[in-house]
């Protein structure tokens, strides 16, 4: 025989009256640990299925304030691009920027734009010396695609540049005062540890509530 052991409601048990409140949406916190460790700022986080999450729901997801996992339904070398396409979106500070080396060509530079999406490139040598940088300035107008890199890139004389951690107002007001989109982060030696860009700034003015890990880049997860 059944018997109630406790008394359960249901949501039509329930009417919650009307009221004023003190709390305002915009003061509302809905940050949670995903682990012990990562935070992120909404409880969503998305499937790692082939029909829900690949790098484009990973952005978009990640910029709002949760988490997506890559789904496993693909070689591991695709798999692990989906995830670096979503930590190349946005970064403080590109750490492993695409590179030319000075005598690729025109044909070679606006290959790995067709591929990557963007046209700025650091020129550099097999030490990773600094030597200049090539954009779609450089190349807009340009038809002989067997010019050599460093025929049309910015030589490294014309490069404004920074060291590591320089603050972000000044990084600003350099681009702001050269007219640049793109600033090359090197060190004493003048070899090159990254690349800052005027996007990243907008995207992070545009998305405050972006869920990012200590290097400025979107969070992402992918199955295994």
């Amino acid at each position: 025989m059944l018997r109630i052991v406790e008394e359960a409601l249901t949501f039509d048990d329930l009417l919650l009256v009307p009221a004023h409140s003190t709390v305002l949406p915009n003061t509302a916190d809905l940050t949670t640990y995903l682990t012990s460790k990562i935070k992120i700022n909404i409880p969503m986080i998305s499937s790692a299925m082939d029909t829900v999450t690949e790098a484009n729901l990973a952005i978009a997801l990640a910029q709002e304030g949760g988490i997506g996992f890559i789904h496993k339904n693909m070689p591991i070398e695709k798999q692990a691009e989906e995830v670096a396409r979503v930590k190349r979106f946005e970064s403080g500070m590109v750490t492993k920027p695409v590179v030319v080396r000075p005598d690729a060509t025109l044909a070679d530079v606006r290959s790995l734009t067709s591929k990557h999406g963007f046209a700025g490139f650091p020129v550099v040598d097999a030490d990773d010396n600094l030597l200049g940088i090539i954009t779609g300035r450089d190349v807009r107008f340009l038809n002989d695609t067997s010019l050599k890199v460093h025929e049309i890139m910015t030589p490294k004389a014309r490069l404004i540049t920074v060291r590591e951690n320089t603050p972000r107002e000044e990084v600003i007001s350099l681009m702001q005062q050269n007219r640049i989109e793109k600033v090359l982060v090197v060190d004493d030696s003048f070899h090159l540890k990254g690349m800052i860009t005027v996007k990243d700034f907008n995207k992070a003015a545009n998305k405050p509530n972006a869920c990012k890990d200590a290097l400025g880049r979107l969070r992402v997860g992918a199955a295994i």
